[in-house]
């Protein structure tokens, strides 16, 4: 539908879909209630001229003056109905407004809800694969830094001090500690998980 750069996944893409479809449609709920508003706002107008205008007329067209107070009172009457009616449209419209407003939402509030949540899942399980690829990272740092002299076949060069033992201890303190982090993190991305699925 729109552009975007290749950083943005297909989650938040749907996500950003339907939280465009929810706006606009409200947008357009809203429109059309506001139209509509204007459109009887117009018609009382016209109304009202009308009335004034044959009102007018009545009165420059009588002779005496009880004959005018009697025309006053006569034009006043529908004016009063014509009020009457505008305020009960007026009403009708602000309800069908909610209702619409109502039937919008519930349309759109399950989608977009749905795609907050793959949004969440994925976010919290490409934490995940980060935080693995950083564990294993610092695994093979630490295997590194605890025998420069393995080879990449696992065998051990020849040392002459007989510090083999002790490296091999400081590997397997390594690996515990990486081993430690990597559970740390698993856990805390399924609390993630968990608090996205409970919104």
């Amino acid at each position: 539908m729109y552009p975007f750069p290749q950083s943005v996944t297909p989650a938040v893409r749907t996500h950003m879909d339907a939280q465009t479809a929810f706006v606009n449609d409200m947008s357009k709920s809203l429109f059309r209630s506001f139209q509509q508003m204007c459109e009887l706002n117009i018609q009382l107008a016209q109304s009202m001229l009308e009335e004034t205008t044959l009102a007018s007329r009545h009165v420059l067209s009588v002779d005496r003056q009880s004959e005018l107070l009697d025309a006053a009172s006569a034009r006043a009457q529908p004016a009063t109905e014509k009020l009457r009616a505008y305020q009960q449209h007026v009403s009708r419209l602000a309800t069908d407004a909610q209702v619409e407003l109502a039937r919008v939402t519930e349309q759109h509030v399950q989608n977009t809800t749905r795609t907050a949540r793959a949004v969440v899942d994925e976010v919290a399980r490409t934490s995940a694969e980060e935080a693995e690829r950083g564990i294993r990272g610092q695994q093979e740092a630490l295997r590194t830094m605890a025998d420069p002299f393995t080879r990449a076949d696992g065998a051990m060069h020849a040392r002459g001090d007989g510090a083999a033992q002790p490296a091999q201890s400081l590997q397997q303190a390594g690996e515990q500690v990486a081993q430690q982090v990597g559970q740390q993190v698993a856990q805390a991305s399924q609390q993630v998980r968990q608090a996205g699925a409970t919104h």
